[in-house]
């Protein structure tokens, strides 16, 4: 829950960065609380027993991948055009 929580807490605080090194650090932050989030919910995934829960955390995973992607492409945007 802290880390999925720190995605958009950390994200939002990208949004006020006073620079573009700045705004980089902040999503290299999400990154990093994205993929832990996911981390933990392929652990959950693994130690589940109920298939309807399966179906949605699985659900959740996927979305959570998806964010992921989208940050690194925002980062990697971001240096491209910082330099």
């Amino acid at each position: 829950m802290r880390s999925s929580s720190s995605v958009g807490a950390n994200y939002r605080a990208s949004q006020r960065a006073k620079s573009t090194a700045d705004f980089i650090n902040k999503l290299k932050i999400v990154e990093e609380e994205a993929d832990e989030s996911n981390f933990f919910l392929e652990i959950l995934l693994e130690i589940n027993k109920s298939q309807e829960l399966k179906i949605e955390m699985e659900k959740l995973l996927k979305e959570g991948n998806e964010i992921l992607a989208i940050v690194v492409a925002s980062i990697k945007t971001s240096r491209k055009n910082q330099r």
